[in-house]
C-alpha cells in the first residue's frame, strides 16, 4: 500500500477531489494546513497598512492506493487537477504504509482512509 499527500491550492480542491473520485479512489482525508515554500509568504493590504502573511493557507489531501500500480495514475490525475502553472501550485509526497487496522472491525491492511 502507498499513501500518497498533496499540498494544493484551497481553490483547486473540487477540481482534485473529481480528478481523484473519477481515478477510482473511494476514499481521502482532507486537512487545513499553512505553510511556506519559494512564495515565502504574501505582502498584503489592509486599511492602508502594509502587512506580510508568511504562512498561506493550503489543503493537504491524503490518499491510501492499495495497489502499487495505480499510484502513477493517481498523481498524474492529481497533477492534471491542481496545476496552475504558477509558483504555489504544491507537492506530492508518496510514501509505503506497512498496515493499516479499521477501528471498528479490527480488520487490517484496508486500503480505504
Amino acid at each position: 500500500m502507498k499513501k500518497i499527500e498533496a499540498i494544493i491550492r484551497p481553490s483547486k480542491l473540487e477540481e482534485v477531489k473529481v480528478a481523484l473520485v473519477n481515478a477510482g479512489i473511494v476514499g481521502m482525508t482532507i486537512t487545513e494546513v499553512r505553510g511556506f515554500g519559494r512564495q515565502k509568504g504574501q505582502t498584503q493590504h489592509y486599511r492602508g497598512t502594509e502587512y506580510r502573511v508568511d504562512f498561506l493557507q493550503k489543503i493537504k489531501v491524503e490518499v491510501i492506493i492499495e495497489e502499487d500500480h495505480q499510484v502513477d495514475r493517481v498523481v498524474e490525475s492529481l497533477i492534471d487537477a491542481a496545476r496552475t502553472g504558477a509558483i504555489g501550485d504544491g507537492k506530492i509526497f508518496i510514501t509505503t504504509v506497512e498496515q493499516s487496522i479499521r477501528i471498528r472491525t479490527g480488520i487490517t491492511n484496508l486500503a480505504s482512509v
